[in-house]
């Protein structure tokens, strides 16, 4: 390799000291830890945080289970559960080298929502496997966040979750994803006096993340949207469709478009891209006037913001040097927030449109070309989204406080 970004190890084993890589600096030791909220600074402090003490809580709780709610964090804390089979862009990486993202998303829980969570990287890809190993976890979880599982098994594995357990499990990649999106898509619409039901919306990627935002925008009330993969168009004629991909033909593309992504896009008011790849200029000239592009691939969006912008009203991209950065921790946090909050059985269709809503709102009055969703930093975001799911879980009968 010609590059000088291979890590401490490249420059040490050709005979020179190793430069100080800050990535790697911040990352020794972890990036996070367990941290206690009571002291212990002697023998009475001790008999009341274990044993003698200890012996009382844990007795109430099993003459009345539901008391683990308020004397333990269960209510507090969420399980971040990966196999590392699709670890951001860099594919199947395995469970170890998956755990600096799974730190990494349980510090974001944290520091956006005040919710604790607990990477767990499991040693299996099998889908019944993953299953009964986080259904023996949950005793110890107020939710299930799963995280970087391959499609089309996490589509299975969460289905399964959901049956199975009586605690919210969210699948980020899908649904954090969907909710941004959506958000960004309202404002975009708003900004140019159109409502949803007036725009046709084109996906790339039909996998985790282009399935889910599929499923939230039909829901929210898209005008109509097709999904295309590696070999064009999903709809209903195919005979190579997985299970997923049936489903999802069977809800999308109501205006029975066949043939490539390329002549999806011609006329279409929004492309949204979550798969990678490159899409021709000419394609992209081809859509309506004034439309909306939201290229999320990363590092290279499918169709640069600079071509983009000659040909959209409002362009955005998965990452943070561009303006209007779809950006999943703008969703999770507040939305596990909320859903602890009121100890919530599941996470409703309900609930992620309810984020995406209160996610828009957030910017009213600040709208601009540049501005249709807000940053991650924007300290409104997680009390709005924490806030809009509570109160959408109590609507929808799956609130338990």
């Amino acid at each position: 390799m010609e590059n000088d970004d291979e890590g401490p190890c490249a420059a040490a084993a050709a005979g020179f000291p190793a430069p100080v890589d800050p990535v790697f600096a911040l990352h020794r030791g972890g990036k996070m830890e367990i941290a206690a909220t009571v002291p212990v600074r002697n023998a009475e402090d001790l008999s009341l945080a274990y044993t003698p003490g200890v012996a009382r809580v844990c007795t109430a709780i099993a003459e009345e289970p539901e008391l683990v709610h308020e004397y333990t964090w269960k209510s507090q804390v969420v399980a971040v559960v990966t196999d590392g089979t699709a670890v951001l862009g860099l594919g199947d990486i395995g469970p170890e080298a998956s755990l600096p993202v799974m730190e990494g998303k349980a510090i974001l829980f944290k520091q956006f929502g005040g919710v604790d969570a607990v990477p767990i990287a499991l040693a299996t890809t099998d889908v019944d496997e993953i299953v009964e190993t986080v259904v023996r976890l949950a005793p110890s979880f107020g939710g299930v966040n799963l995280e970087d599982i391959s499609a089309p098994r996490c589509f299975e594995i969460e289905r399964k979750l959901i049956e199975r357990l009586d605690i919210p499990v969210f699948h980020d990649d899908q649904h954090g994803t969907a909710v941004v999106t959506l958000a960004a898509l309202r404002n975009a619409a708003r900004l140019t006096g159109q409502g949803l039901g007036q725009l046709r919306a084109v996906i790339s990627g039909a996998g985790a993340a282009g399935v889910a935002i599929a499923k939230i925008l039909v829901e929210a009330g898209i005008g109509d949207v097709a999904v295309t993969d590696r070999k064009g168009v999903v709809h209903s004629g195919r005979d190579d469709l997985n299970s997923a991909k049936q489903e999802l033909a069977s809800y999308t593309n109501k205006t029975g478009l066949v043939g490539s992504l390329e002549s999806a896009l011609d006329g279409a008011d929004v492309f949204i891209g979550v798969s990678g790849g490159t899409v021709p200029e000419e394609a992209v000239a081809k859509m309506a006037k004034g439309a909306f592009i939201f290229a999320m691939a990363n590092p290279n969006p499918e169709i640069h913001p600079g071509v983009a912008h000659k040909y959209a009203a409002v362009v955005a991209t998965g990452r943070s040097d561009f303006p209007n950065q779809i950006n999943n921790v703008l969703a999770f946090p507040g939305i596990f927030a909320g859903a602890l909050q009121v100890r919530a059985s599941r996470i409703t269709e309900g609930m992620k449109i309810a984020a995406a809503e209160a996610l828009a709102a957030v910017v009213d009055g600040e709208l601009s070309a540049d501005h249709v969703i807000p940053s991650p930093f924007d300290p409104r975001v997680a009390p709005a989204v924490t806030a809009a799911v509570a109160a959408a879980a109590r609507a929808e009968g799956v609130a338990r406080r």
